[in-house]
């Protein structure tokens, strides 16, 4: 039986300050040299997952923006897709924009990535500034002067950063909408609450079935910590939540493993796989 391995990154497979540990990168490159099959699925992008499993050896797809895209590690060719349709990015916006959230857009333009925001001071949160300073270098940082211009390009992701007596009637609303797929939780870094909102078909599930099919494997053991990972946990074989992962992650989880800070994939895998 060929067996996909994939795990989570952040809270699952790097440590809390977004590092690999060398242990998990040494014990993973090993059993992938002796021939297991693993990848990773985030919510990152390119750009900012390599960063943080540096020294880790992988050759196959990776799942990134929580299943918008299946990348190619090596040659970054997108191999997988998932674009809102005009309409549907002007309605998020509209809804956004009267309930006085200014989202991070994220679009593709000529193969290019952008993340793009409203640059005033007004209108960035403590979390939206947290996060953007963390991504000063970032190539695809793309500050605009107003929301006009937030509609640019092929749109495939909103990331809204504020406090959750905003956030939370606006996450009731789109998630019950048949076109979208929506993540609500609180981010392991900064603590801000997050409203991310994707095109319905992006997903870790479907991002993880296609990965799956494309290397033609016949099961699916998956490991994650926070509750963008639900979707894949419900349609794998196997699924393992680490120990400081959310409560509800653990409620559909075959069993509980060592948490992120004590490698506890690495570890999982090199006593099981």
């Amino acid at each position: 039986m060929k067996t996909l391995y994939i795990s989570d990154l952040d809270g699952t497979l790097i440590h809390s300050d977004a590092k690999i540990s060398e242990f998990t990168a040494e014990t993973i490159n090993r059993l992938v040299e002796n021939g297991l099959i693993f990848s990773y699925a985030t919510a990152r992008s390119w750009h900012t997952s390599v960063k943080v499993t540096e020294g880790l050896k992988g050759h196959l797809p990776i799942i990134l923006y929580n299943g918008a895209f299946v990348l190619e590690n090596e040659s970054k060719k997108i191999i997988a897709s998932n674009f809102f349709h005009n309409d549907t990015v002007k309605y998020i916006l509209d809804k956004l924009i009267e309930s006085d959230i200014y989202p991070l857009v994220y679009s593709l333009d000529s193969g290019h990535e952008h993340f793009s925001f409203v640059n005033n001071d007004e209108r960035i949160t403590w979390g939206l500034r947290h996060f953007l300073d963390s991504r000063g270098n970032d190539p695809r940082y793309n500050p605009v002067c107003n929301a006009d211009e937030l509609y640019k390009n092929d749109v495939f992701y909103f990331t809204c950063i504020d406090e959750p007596e905003k956030l939370a009637p606006l996450y009731e609303l789109f998630k019950g909408d048949a076109r979208l797929n929506c993540v609500y939780q609180v981010d392991i870094y900064s603590k801000a609450q997050w409203l991310e909102i994707m095109p319905k078909a992006a997903s870790k599930r479907d991002a993880v079935l296609q990965l799956k099919e494309i290397l033609g494997c016949d099961k699916i053991v998956c490991f994650g910590d926070g509750r963008n990972d639900i979707s894949m946990f419900e349609i794998a074989d196997e699924c393992y939540a680490t120990a400081n992962a959310a409560e509800e992650l653990k409620a559909v989880a075959t069993g509980i493993i060592a948490s992120n800070n004590d490698d506890g994939v690495a570890k999982w895998l090199l006593e099981n796989a």
